[in-house]
């Protein structure tokens, strides 16, 4: 697997903070951010389960740029 980073969160000092990177071989996007605390756990579940395999995790919506394109390098539209 080769990830492509993309952005760290532009309001941290680049250390342990949210990041966004793009699996271009299984086109994914893997994001990294604060593991969700119980209340924000809670209201996802009134959607529906969340399976074991699978986590809920919060990023600041500074990072919605670096979420843009890392969603435009997934699907191929990114302009290199």
């Amino acid at each position: 697997m080769s990830l492509r980073f993309i952005a760290k969160d532009p309001n941290t000092d680049g250390a342990n903070c949210p990041t966004a990177w793009v699996d271009e071989e299984k086109q994914e996007i893997v994001l990294q951010g604060w593991v969700a605390d119980e209340a924000t756990r809670a209201e996802c579940l009134k959607t529906g389960p969340i399976p074991d395999s699978e986590t809920v995790v919060r990023l600041p919506m500074r990072m919605a740029a670096a979420i843009r394109e890392a969603c435009d390098a997934a699907d191929g539209t990114a302009v290199r």
